[in-house]
Formats: structure tokens, sequence, C-alpha cells
């Protein structure tokens, strides 16, 4: 079920991108800029990396980890999130790709419980498959978001 009405609290921090990312996910990655909400704040990415995509999802992930999870209290903590890219608008003079991801993803205390679930009843003759995947799929949360990348 597609839920876009959930809104997450932009990332604010005047630290530099870099050191947000290698404090919280103890990465080094050369980049600069806001966090890529809107153009004028574009995550902007060293232009010789070749796999722009994979570094693009990396970051667009560590956002959304952020926002979802890591700046959140205990109990608004969300987990198994992923991201699948859906569209991508490039732009020329200057180069702007802006990025639009599915991300889902279930809060942090459920997701723990369905895979606990599935590791005590899977193999077993009561436990129900389908019923648990079902109920997996209505427990999670679907939204889109757009990041922009200066290149």
């Amino acid at each position: 079920m597609q839920n876009n009405l959930i809104l997450f609290e932009e990332i604010s921090s005047d630290d530099p991108i870099a050191e947000v990312i290698k404090e919280a996910f103890d990465m080094d990655l050369e980049v600069s800029g806001g966090w890529g909400y809107r153009q004028e704040n574009a995550i902007i990415l060293p232009t010789k990396d070749r796999q722009l995509a994979q570094l693009q999802h990396t970051l667009a992930s560590m956002r959304t980890h952020l926002e979802m999870s890591l700046t959140q209290p205990e109990h608004n903590r969300y987990g198994g999130i992923n991201l699948n890219e859906l569209s991508r608008i490039t732009t020329d003079n200057p180069r702007y790709e802006a990025v639009t991801y599915r991300v889902t993803a279930m809060l942090a205390s459920d997701y723990a419980d369905f895979i606990n679930a599935y590791k005590k009843g899977y193999g077993t003759e009561s436990f129900d498959m389908e019923a648990h995947f079902q109920a997996r799929k209505e427990a999670t949360l679907t939204h889109d978001i757009t990041v922009w990348f200066s290149i």
C-alpha cells in the first residue's frame, strides 16, 4: 500500500555531509553540499566516479536511514529499509540529477517480530508462510522520495 502522507523531517545539520556520513556510517565519501531535498541543496558528487548510480543509491539510503531510524526515538524507528530507483531526470549546464526512489520499511519492532516469527516457524507444519508474508506486506510503509545530485 502506497503511503505518501508520512513525512520524515529533513536532516538539519550544519556539519558537512561528509563528516555526518563518517560519524554515522564510518565511511569516507568524497561528497559535499546538502542532503538533496531540493536542487538548491543537492548532494555534490565528484565527476570522476564511474559507479555513479551506485553512489547515488548509497547516499539516498544513508539519508533515508538517518531520517527513518537514526534520528528517531526508539519507538518510532524503522527497519528493513530498502530503496528501489523509479526514475531519473538529468539536466545539463550545470548537470543535476533528480532521482526518485520507492522506499519500503516497517517499524523496527514489527520487523524484529516478523524475523523472529519466521526463524521460529520456518520448516514447521504449523507455519503459514503465505499468511506470514501477507502480514509483512500489510505492515510495510511505502513512500517515494526524490534526491537531487549535482555532478
